[in-house]
């Protein structure tokens, strides 16, 4: 059986036999096109773009989805955990952003040296006196400014900045409107940093308690505000921060976009009390000032002597001595309906009106004028809540005027000769009803809505004439 291997015939064997070429294998074959589909183990590279493959096929399928299903937008998205890598990352990037936005910011000496260089480099009008400059000052002061101050205040002096102010037949600005504007960007940029910092889920809004953080940062940089007391602080912010949010947080959503806040003018009043001295501003400015320290006071005493049984809270029959008891019964009770939630005083079933409603409630009168005013008021005017007036709500409001009208010794007058004035002021592009529209546009609706809801409002628009005589008088002997 072993025999023939040493005869010389075996090791002779494996020379004689051919070896097939490796492609006509089977299992080769296999394994090239195993290989090549991409479904196996194949190179990086292979798997890489079957990586991405079926990342490509998830999409598509999303896709798919959702357009069969409607285009639905994404709104809402998880914020990061507190403490966790990913937001503690968004911090970090954050404070970098803001940091260099800073530091791009000219500050209070820049601004001088700049005052410096426009006045150095400007031209004085022969006609009016005032300090001037043409494109090519303009040009050649950038430069200039940019020497003494650095690159940050380049972006300043572009062409088209220039295009944006008044300019004479010669084709000059005056220096002061465009030194006024570089201030107000500094100190806008300046205020969105500082309300950024605050913000303390990034969202681009601000709550209550960040609102407040930022005016109480604001209080020793206001010259008429350092010295209010230490136990009032909290208190005038909170007051303050109320305004904001009266007027960028129509919807009540409990939080202000920081664009919207500033836009505002709640902003730039608030800004106003930079001023230095007492002389420089009247008590009757400092009293319609909201922001003011003297303002801020007299609606805590107001509240106060208001809250006779000294509960924190008022009660219709309370609020029935606003403004002296002018305010009509219907009004007052329309208030309590429209924007007092019911609260657990009195077993759930009294309305007791808080501090932050009847701040609502002031700046609402206070600003009858104002679209967000209006809403708040057209609110209580709208008995059946139906979005418009009728002939029957106006008789309906104005019939308790009337009647304080007629105990306060005045003379008798038509309700519906009052209905129909003010159809005519209003001119309703309906003719049957008035909207929240139709008084907007109209540009008598706060003048409307004094006359239906305060006697003393109106009194004033039934002596509008007087008055306005009173006040010119007062000019021509100054």
């Amino acid at each position: 059986m072993y025999s023939g291997s040493s005869d010389g015939e075996g090791p002779e064997a494996p020379t004689q036999r051919k070896i097939p070429p490796a492609s006509s294998m089977l299992w080769v074959r296999n394994l090239r096109r195993f290989i090549g589909s991409g479904a196996g183990l194949g190179s990086e590279a292979l798997m890489e773009l079957e990586t991405k493959r079926i990342l490509v096929d998830i999409f598509k399928e999303k896709q798919q989805k959702s357009a069969e299903a409607g285009t639905i937008p994404s709104f809402y998205k998880k914020k990061p955990e507190e403490g966790s890598i990913s937001h503690r990352v968004q911090r970090l990037a954050k404070y970098r952003f803001l940091k260099k936005q800073s530091d791009l910011l000219l500050n209070a000496d820049d601004l001088d040296a700049m005052w410096v260089c426009l006045r150095e480099n400007c031209v004085i009008d022969d006609a009016t006196g005032a300090e001037k400059m043409n494109y090519e000052d303009f040009c050649h002061i950038a430069p200039v400014c940019t020497e003494q101050i650095g690159p940050k205040c380049r972006r300043f002096f572009s062409p088209s900045n220039f295009m944006k102010f008044e300019k004479d037949e010669s084709g000059r600005i005056a220096i002061l409107p465009f030194y006024l504007y570089v201030m107000r960007t500094v100190s806008l940029t300046q205020a969105r940093i500082d309300m950024s910092e605050l913000d303390e889920d990034s969202d681009g809004f601000l709550q209550p308690h960040e609102m407040e953080a930022y005016i109480r940062g604001l209080i020793p940089n206001l010259a008429q505000l350092r010295d209010m007391p230490a136990a009032f602080v909290q208190m005038y912010c909170r007051i303050a921060a109320h305004k904001f949010f009266f007027f960028c947080d129509p919807h009540r959503r409990g939080k202000a976009c920081i664009k919207k806040i500033l836009l505002s003018n709640c902003l730039q009043e608030l800004m106003e009390l930079h001023q230095e001295t007492e002389e420089e501003v009247t008590d009757t400015e400092q009293a319609e000032n909201w922001f003011s320290l003297t303002s801020a006071q007299r609606i805590c005493d107001m509240f106060l002597a208001l809250d006779k049984d000294m509960n924190g809270t008022l009660s219709k029959q309370e609020l029935r001595e606003y403004a002296d008891g002018t305010l009509t019964d219907i009004f007052v009770e329309r208030v309590f309906d429209e924007h007092v939630r019911r609260g657990k005083i009195g077993g759930g079933n009294a309305r007791e009106m808080d501090f932050e409603s009847f701040l609502d409630f002031v700046l609402a009168l206070e600003n009858k004028d104002a679209p967000e005013g209006l809403t708040y008021l057209f609110r209580c005017l709208d008995l059946q809540g139906r979005g418009f007036l009728t002939t029957a709500d106006i008789h309906t409001l104005f019939r308790d005027v009337h009647q304080k009208w007629i105990e306060g010794g005045n003379y008798e007058l038509c309700i519906e000769d009052v209905r129909d004035e003010i159809w005519d002021m209003v001119k309703p592009a309906d003719p049957l009803k008035i909207s929240l529209a139709d008084l907007l546009s109209c540009k008598q609706g706060g003048t409307v809505a004094s006359m239906l809801i305060d006697v003393r409002g109106f009194w004033a628009h039934d002596n509008r004439e007087n008055l306005l005589q009173e006040e010119e008088e007062p000019q021509e002997e100054g």
